[in-house]
């Protein structure tokens, strides 16, 4: 193999509870998987299958660091989501075997330049400059799965210690093997990759010096400054 022209790019990497760090090689985030968020966005969540896009790897924001305003928009939103941990590769995964291929979990926020993306939906255009700017995915230490149970916790967001989201995982419709198996039927999976499963209801803007806390019972917390 040739020498690298430029040097190659650090990897991304996750803290995680038992004190290693998770490499991370793709994010996939899932559309919608809350009728109640659905409902809000103006969509009817009993005609949807699980629908997917995805965020760059270097998006990552680790558990309290900070995070700047992003450009070109004027309503940064944020999203509290249970993020699943992708430690064993595969597709076409059967639901019924799909968790067999987690390493573990965490919560993290999903943030969306909102008034990006709602051009972007007029015009039928991608979502990517919406979804996947620079420090767009902050997120919490991961922890493993065993002892995890990914179907039920409650999941809450506040903004400056007021409760903004609050939700229970038992209320997506697409459950974690679910979603697994239908990502899988579409790309292949590998160790590395962690998937963003949606969010409740309570969605809103954030601005420069807020705090964002979120935490997903039995799993984990995190924190996000906007600067």
């Amino acid at each position: 193999m040739s020498d690298l022209v430029i040097p190659a790019p650090s990897l991304p990497t996750v803290p995680t509870t038992t004190g290693g760090a998770f490499p991370v090689r793709r994010i996939y985030c899932v559309g919608r998987n809350y009728a109640a968020h659905a409902r809000e966005m103006g969509h009817d969540p009993d005609r949807e299958p699980p629908f997917f896009f995805t965020k760059p790897a270097d998006a990552i924001v680790v558990h309290g660091e900070a995070v700047p305003y992003p450009p070109q928009t004027a309503q940064l939103e944020y999203e509290i989501e249970q993020v699943v941990a992708i430690g064993v590769g595969g597709s076409d995964i059967a639901a019924a075997d799909a968790l067999a291929h987690v390493w573990g979990y965490a919560v993290g926020i999903d943030l969306t330049r909102r008034d990006l993306q709602a051009e972007a939906k007029r015009l039928a255009r991608p979502w990517d400059l919406a979804k996947g700017f620079d420090a767009s995915a902050p997120i919490g230490a991961l922890r493993p799965a065993n002892g995890v149970d990914p179907a039920r916790g409650a999941i809450e967001l506040r903004v400056d210690g007021v409760v903004r989201q609050r939700g229970d995982l038992a209320d997506m419709i697409w459950p974690v093997a679910d979603v697994i198996a239908a990502l899988s039927r579409t790309v292949r999976l590998e160790p590395g990759d962690l998937v963003f499963t949606g969010t409740p209801d309570g969605v809103g803007p954030v601005t420069p010096g807020q705090e964002l806390s979120g935490s997903l019972d039995g799993v984990g917390t995190v924190h996000a400054r906007i600067v």
